[in-house]
């Protein structure tokens, strides 16, 4: 009489292939882990880099020096009457690295992103140094209508960015705003130089060539394209939850620094 050959503790299909794809990808895990090459081990160390505490410059003799680390603020100015969302109070620059580049590779790939946020803590991603674009000027006082760098490490070491900008066109400008873009790249050019001017503009031929004070009001221009440096406060933009604005070039905002 036949019997029934078959139970459940028989094993059915590729049964084996399974087990084997089972230690392949137990051994995958195990080497990226090893190795620091997992997403969750790349985020870490992202948000270890880029939320670093950082140490701002103090100003001894109240002015601005090549050479600080200063962060750059957009003042609370009071909300007129725009469509939509309105962002008040200060507003501080930051970097914003794409955020799967990131979990790809260990460096920061370049053009970076820029934004504003609310925070005034000096970290890794929002404090900035500033450099001479000419021979090397470091402990000098800056002055109106001088040309300098604004380069920001993140928190990296052994990587400096600069903060550049150049002309819009068809296919690159700003992603919300249809603006002039601003961004970080490794290279340095023309397109990395930039100039402070007084705030006032009725004065502003009178003070140029004048110490720029600490903590003072100062519009930033681009020198290439004599354009101001701006933040877009009804532009909202997500960056790991974290609601964050726009940042593009225009004539009609300003930015102050902060030692």
């Amino acid at each position: 009489m036949a019997q029934n050959l078959y139970c459940p503790r028989v094993r059915m299909g590729n049964w084996n292939e399974d087990i084997y794809l089972e230690e392949e990808y137990m051994k995958d895990f195990l080497d990226k882990r090893e190795k620091g090459k997992l997403l969750i081990q790349r985020n870490r160390r992202l948000k270890k880099n880029l939320l670093r505490p950082m140490q701002l410059s103090i100003s001894e003799d109240g002015y601005i020096h090549y050479g600080d680390k200063v962060m750059l603020l957009n003042p609370n100015y009071p909300e007129k009457e725009e469509a939509g969302l309105f962002q008040c109070g200060d507003l501080s620059l930051c970097m914003t690295p794409d955020e799967i580049s990131t979990h790809l590779y260990d460096e920061l790939e370049v053009p970076c992103g820029l934004s504003a946020t609310t925070t005034r803590i000096p970290v890794g991603r929002n404090t900035f140094t500033i450099l001479s674009a000419g021979k090397d000027a470091t402990g000098q006082v800056l002055r109106y209508g001088q040309d300098f760098y604004l380069g920001i490490t993140g928190g990296f070491e052994n990587k400096m960015l600069y903060l550049s900008s150049d002309h819009r066109t068809l296919l690159k400008s700003s992603k919300k705003s249809w603006l002039q873009e601003v961004y970080l790249t490794d290279e340095v050019s023309h397109l990395n130089c930039w100039q402070a001017s007084f705030l006032d503009p009725q004065l502003r031929l009178e003070f140029e060539g004048f110490p720029i004070q600490a903590n003072e009001k100062i519009v930033i221009y681009h020198h290439y394209t004599n354009r101001a440096l701006a933040v877009h406060r009804n532009l909202f933009l997500r960056y790991y939850t974290i609601q964050e604005y726009m940042v593009y070039e225009m004539r009609s905002r300003d930015l102050h620094n902060l030692l």
